[in-house]
């Protein structure tokens, strides 16, 4: 048995059962563990970023890590992108990166670089193997720096020479892991005190509260307290859907979400931090919060928000049982109308599965999907936590694994699509239940957008250039196709609402394209 088998083995007695793999040469030692080890799952990907923004989507869904298998640092820098999705997003993820036999590192082969260095801007932890009998205390150790107390990506480098060893460590058994830490009863009183001192208060959401148990104290806390409720506007994981409390989602725009907390006097944080602008805009402020109010933090995202929530709600006293939000009537669908986002937001609503999991990286059109799926099924909204787009279809392929009875939508722009594309050949190799939604405008028109945001001027030939998906324009349904997935095109509500429909009866994976 090669020391690389002892470091399967230990994970999988951690709880690791999953591994995104992209290997090289230097993960071969590493292959065949995989092969041998019972008890961990390997699924291929075609690019790294897929690899990682996969395990992201899992983390988020099953609350505990996978891991992935990169090559080296240049693997682990194309992948940079969606863990940095995944660090925003407090996801645990067990990153493992392989690198030369320890001695051949000396000759400065082709592929020789710093890989601590490339993996530590996105982690919270980087360790390296340096003898063959560490391998499986190291990988342990990853496991439990991946769980925190605040969750994020761990990176473990592994030497093929450490890997091939012989030198058999021991097969480490199940360890405790960290948990979330406790919010201290000072804390919950000081934010109870502050709730009945301030007269326009704001409950501020973010990370765990997002989620049912943090929704229904947050509803408790509210109706005891008279405060309104927000939350961030990007989120890891959003429970909604009809029978759920549902808070205002922070608007995206400076101006906008200023407006939304301009006249509280308390601003209340539960499981993340005080909103800030996404960029800076000349003449702008950054910080949301309005001057003379007062931020008070109840717990961050390493701290266990959901019992401390609880604890607040009980200290702020019983409230009369609130209304359950219920299902409201679907707007009519025109059929023969030109599509758009609320159609298709409008058709997911009528027709995807109770306990859908949707993951947006569709930027300008997943705000105009977001509010019309909020009264529709129950389901689960993963958002673009770091802004690095190109998570949505990786991201789906992580939640379809860790939760193979849900429905999952990708719901990607097609610039964000383009650059993971190669998740569609491991949705189909793996045959899971996911319908990508690609909102074909053509333009990165986020872009475009914050090009008169930023005050730079009317764009000219060359600037409509750099922002134009247009020339040529991408045939998706052919790219579909050639990895496997059945493409559909829409250009109208209708033909959208037939095809979705058609997707979620037929099951596997399938690819809209939705023009727009």
């Amino acid at each position: 048995m090669f020391a690389a088998e002892s470091l399967v083995r230990t994970l999988v007695n951690q709880g690791v059962e999953l591994c995104f793999t992209n290997p090289g040469t230097s993960e071969m030692h590493m292959v065949a563990a995989l092969d041998r080890a019972e008890g961990m799952k390997s699924v291929l990907c075609l690019f790294e970023g897929v690899a990682t923004g996969a395990a992201d989507g899992y983390a988020r869904m099953a609350g505990k890590p996978a891991c992935t298998l990169l090559h080296l640092g240049p693997g682990v820098g194309n992948g940079l992108a969606n863990l940095h999705n995944a660090r925003r997003a407090f996801a645990p993820v067990v990153n493992i990166v392989g690198d030369h036999a320890v001695d051949h590192a000396a000759l400065d082969a082709p592929l020789t670089s710093d890989v601590a260095g490339v993996c530590a801007p996105m982690s919270r932890w980087v360790g390296s193997v340096k003898l063959a009998s560490e391998v499986s205390a190291m990988a342990v150790e990853a496991v439990r720096q991946s769980y925190g107390p605040e969750r994020g990506v761990a990176s473990l480098i592994l030497p093929a020479d450490c890997a091939w060893s012989d030198q058999e460590p021991d097969v480490i058994a199940a360890e405790t892991m960290p948990a979330l830490r406790p919010v201290t009863d000072a804390a919950i009183d000081a934010a109870a005190a502050a709730l009945k001192a301030a007269k326009s208060p704001i409950l501020f959401l973010g990370n765990e509260a997002c989620l049912d148990a943090g929704l229904e104290a947050a509803a408790h806390i509210a109706a005891a307290s008279g405060a309104r409720v927000f939350m961030d506007t990007f989120v890891p994981r959003i429970a909604r859907g009809h029978g759920r409390f549902a808070p205002k989602r922070l608007s995206y725009l400076g101006s906008e979400a200023m407006q939304e907390l301009a006249d509280c006097d308390l601003l209340l944080i539960a499981g993340t931090k005080a909103p800030v602008a996404f960029f800076a805009y000349p003449g702008e402020r950054g910080e949301f919060t309005p001057d003379g109010a007062d931020i008070v933090t109840l717990g961050g995202p390493a701290d266990d928000i959901i019992a401390a929530m609880d604890a607040l709600a009980d200290r702020l006293g019983p409230v009369e049982p609130q209304p359950k939000p219920d299902q409201a009537q679907m707007p009519k669908l025109f059929p023969d109308e030109a599509l758009n986002p609320g159609y298709a937001g409008i058709s997911l609503a009528r027709h995807m599965p109770e306990e859908s999991i949707l993951c947006d990286d569709a930027t300008t059109s997943g705000m105009g999907v977001f509010p019309w799926t909020g009264s529709g099924p129950k389901h689960d909204w993963l958002c673009l936590t770091g802004g690095a787009i190109g998570s949505g279809m990786p991201q789906a392929v992580g939640a379809a694994l860790a939760c193979p009875e849900r429905q999952v939508f990708a719901l990607c722009g097609d610039g964000a699509a383009a650059y993971t594309l190669q998740a569609l050949w491991t949705q189909a190799r793996e045959k899971l239940n996911i319908i990508n939604i690609v909102f074909a405008n053509h333009s990165y028109l986020v872009l475009n957008f914050e090009l008169a945001r930023v005050g730079a001027g009317e764009p000219g030939p060359a600037a409509q250039q750099m922002l134009s998906l247009d020339d040529p324009k991408m045939d998706w349904v052919k790219l579909a196709e050639g990895f496997g997935v059945p493409g559909h095109r829409a250009r109208t509500a209708g033909e959208f609402d037939t095809a979705l429909a058609a997707a979620i009866k037929a099951g596997g994976p399938h690819l809209i394209v939705a023009e727009i």
